[in-house]
C-alpha cells in the first residue's frame, strides 16, 4: 500500500522535489540523490519507494562509508558457505532481499572501484552472482543512490566509474541546504517539538521568541538532522511548556547564532549579552543579510513586517 509523502516542507525547491518524486515513482530508473549530510536524502529515496508499486516490498539501505572494503561484495551480492574466511554459512545480500523492492546506495562515492564494476554488471543485468557462487540469481531490484560528493569531478579524478555515474544518474534529485530552505523552518520546528514530546511524554506547546530566533539565525551546518537533534535535546531538557533559549545546546547560546557570513568576518561575531542585546543583534544581522529589504529581514525573523518595524524603532535602526 502507497504511504503519504513524508517529506516535509513547503519552500520552492521541497514543492518541486515532491512533484518530480510523483512523476518518477511509478518508473524503474535509477535514481541518484545529491545533497549534503543531514539535508534528508534517505527520506527522499524512501518516499520514491513508498509512493511506488514497489511499496509493499522491502526497502533495504546500505551506507557504503560503513562497510569495510573487503565486505563490500558479500554485503550487496551474499556469499556462500566456505568462500572466504569467516563465512560459516550462506548469506543473502542486499539485492536479494531487496527484490521486489528498493535498494539505497547511501554514500555511493565511497564505493571502491573494484565493487563499481561489478554493481554496474549487476544494473546492466539485473542478476546478481554470490562470492563463491557459480551461478547467478534474477532480481528485481530498484536502485536508489544517494551522496555528499561530486561524483562528476570523482569521475575526473579516476575515482568513480564514468559508466556507472551515468547509469546511477538516470534521474537526478538536489537536496537543497537547510538555509536553502528556511521559510520551512516553523513546519520543521512543529514537527521535531510534536514527535518529542510524544516522546518524552511532555506537553510542549512550542518556542519561546528568543528561542526561535536562535534558531531562525542558526547557520545550521549540519542541516535537518541537527535541527532534529537540537529540538530533541531541548524537548528533553526543557520544564516549561514552551522552549526557551537555555534549553538550547550550549553553544547555540554562544553567540554562535549568526547567519553565515565569509571566513574573514566569523572572528568578528562576539558573545551575547543580555536579552535586548541579543534581539537588537539579530534584527541588526537580519536586515544586513538582507540588504536592508524589511520584508525578506521580517521573514528570516519569523516575524510580521510591524513586529519588525516596532524593534527597529525601538532599537534606532531606523
Amino acid at each position: 500500500m502507497r504511504q503519504p509523502n513524508p517529506i516535509i516542507g513547503n519552500s520552492p525547491p521541497m514543492r518541486e522535489i515532491r512533484k518530480l518524486i510523483e512523476t518518477i515513482a511509478d518508473s524503474t530508473a535509477t535514481v541518484l540523490i545529491n545533497g549534503e549530510s543531514g539535508t534528508g536524502k534517505e527520506l527522499v529515496a524512501q518516499a520514491l519507494h513508498f509512493q511506488s508499486p514497489r511499496a509493499e516490498a522491502n526497502f533495504v539501505p546500505l551506507n557504503c562509508a560503513a562497510i569495510p572494503k573487503e565486505l563490500m561484495e558479500s554485503e550487496l551480492f551474499g556469499h556462500r558457505k566456505g568462500a572466504f574466511t569467516g563465512a560459516l554459512a550462506d548469506r543473502v545480500g542486499r539485492f536479494e532481499l531487496a527484490h521486489g523492492g528498493t535498494l539505497f546506495l547511501d554514500e555511493i562515492g565511497d564505493m571502491p572501484l573494484s565493487t563499481q564494476a561489478k554493481l554496474l554488471r549487476v544494473l546492466q543485468n539485473q542478476e546478481v552472482q554470490r562470492v563463491g557462487s557459480l551461478s547467478a540469481r534474477k532480481v528485481d531490484v530498484r536502485v536508489v543512490a544517494a551522496t555528499n560528493h561530486d561524483l562528476r569531478a570523482a569521475v575526473r579524478d579516476k575515482q568513480f566509474r564514468e559508466d556507472l555515474y551515468y547509469r546511477l544518474s538516470m534521474v537526478e534529485i538536489r537536496i537543497p541546504k537547510l538555509t536553502e530552505r528556511k521559510e520551512d523552518l516553523p513546519l520543521l520546528e512543529r514537527h521535531f517539538i510534536s514527535k518529542f514530546a510524544q516522546q518524552y511524554g511532555k506537553r510542549i506547546h512550542g518556542l519561546t521568541h528568543r528561542a526561535r530566533l536562535a534558531i531562525s539565525m542558526h547557520p545550521w551546518p549540519g542541516n535537518v538532522r541537527e535541527l532534529e537533534n537540537v529540538i530533541g535535546y531541548a524537548a528533553m531538557m526543557t520544564t516549561s511548556d514552551m522552549i526557551d533559549i537555555q534549553d538550547l545546546p550550549a553553544y547555540m547560546q554562544k553567540g554562535e547564532i549568526a547567519p553565515p557570513v565569509p571566513a574573514k568576518e566569523e572572528s568578528s561575531v562576539a558573545p551575547l549579552g543580555t536579552l535586548e542585546e541579543q534581539e537588537r543583534m539579530l534584527v541588526t544581522r537580519a536586515l544586513e543579510a538582507a540588504r536592508g529589504n524589511q520584508s525578506e529581514a521580517a521573514r528570516m525573523l519569523h516575524i510580521g513586517r510591524d513586529a519588525l518595524r516596532y524593534k527597529m524603532k525601538k532599537y534606532g535602526l531606523v
